[in-house]
């Protein structure tokens, strides 16, 4: 797995939800409304938790909480890469079409190096996963790679 090849540069995020729609500003709240059985008000906490396999890699791996889609959208990743002084992003996980779409953009936007493992990230929606693949390889190719996992883990070792 690729957070175990990559240990304490690995960082997971999770969304999390706010307590209430009113928690959020502008349109997220017309969201929430929406799907309020989403809201730490009404969910199930444990939901809300790094997967048992995930968690055990916590640390040397870190977690840190988001609100919005993008992981950029709080500053606790740009700070903790900025830090570590690093310059690129291996982006895995879920919702190709959302908040894998928004965290690329956001570190594309920044300047960072991104590498999208393809076999590694999915979606709810196959069309929204598989149109994504095909902006990342062809649209964006030259700010964004695209790999499987093992030509990420054969390319890269951990001391790098």
């Amino acid at each position: 797995m690729i957070g175990r090849h990559f240990g304490p540069r690995t960082v997971f995020t999770r969304f999390i939800p706010p307590p209430d729609p009113v928690d959020m500003p502008g349109m997220w709240q017309r969201y929430y409304r929406r799907w309020e059985v989403m809201t730490r008000n009404q969910i199930d906490p444990r939901l809300l938790e790094l997967v048992p396999e995930l968690s055990a890699m916590v640390p040397p791996a870190i977690q840190i909480d988001k609100v919005s889609y993008s992981a950029f959208g709080q500053p606790a990743l740009l700070d903790w890469l900025t830090r570590h002084d690093i310059d690129g992003i291996v982006v895995t996980g879920a919702e190709t079409d959302v908040c894998i779409l928004a965290t690329v953009l956001g570190a594309v936007d920044l300047g960072y190096r991104v590498t999208v493992v393809t076999d590694a990230i999915c979606s709810s929606s196959d069309p929204g996963h598989d149109a994504l693949l095909e902006l990342y390889s062809k649209r964006f190719s030259e700010q964004i790679d695209t790999v499987e996992t093992h030509q990420l883990l054969d390319a890269w070792s951990p001391a790098e």
